[in-house]
């Protein structure tokens, strides 16, 4: 079967949407193949090397998503295909704050348009690139999917940055759901 053909199948293979996600962590289907898709760090969707414009496609494909260790499939109940992502699935767009210090919850909403509130559940991370000395902050999304967060919304992050002592160091970071996320060493 051609890519052409997997996209199209994938599609109608997803059972009727009703409210929430599906549930691709009990599907088992075998594994068909690597289809040319690939997802960019900025999170544009490509397929055969080109942009996928129709934002209700994206969604649809983003609810389809699993990663298994290092590597991230298109689920339905019947077909299982590989897909490239150049760093996280989602990107973390938008942030919303409501409350205040450390009874703060910090919103998310990803480039697909879900939202997840940081916390225990969904917890913050920054990853420092050894290289470059970046921080590429993450929030986790759904399972074991992370969406990037928008370099935008970090700086709203910091700006809510709070100081606090970890283990005899002095951190900054920032409450949400009742937990401390640190950012960055003070």
């Amino acid at each position: 079967m051609t890519d052409t053909g997997k996209a199209s199948d994938l599609l109608g293979q997803i059972p009727a949407a009703g409210k929430g996600l599906p549930p691709v962590h009990l599907w088992n289907p075998a594994f068909c193949g690597d289809i040319d898709m690939r997802i960019a760090r900025d999170g544009t969707w490509y397929y055969q090397g080109t942009p996928i414009g129709r934002k209700p496609m994206v969604r649809l494909f983003s609810t389809i998503i699993r990663r298994e260790e290092d590597r991230y499939f298109l689920v339905t109940p019947v077909e299982k295909v590989g897909i490239k992502v150049d760093d996280a699935p989602f990107l973390a767009v938008t942030l919303e704050v409501l409350g205040s210090a450390e009874q703060q919850v910090l919103r998310f909403t990803s480039n697909v348009e879900d939202q997840v509130d940081a916390g225990p559940a969904n917890p913050l991370r920054v990853h420092i690139d050894p290289q470059t000395q970046e921080p590429a902050p993450y929030v986790l999304m759904r399972g074991n999917l992370e969406a990037l967060i928008h370099r935008n919304v970090f700086y709203q992050l910091v700006e809510l940055a709070v100081s606090r002592q970890i283990n005899g160091e002095q951190w900054l970071g920032v409450w949400s759901g009742g937990a401390f996320f640190p950012l960055g060493q003070a």
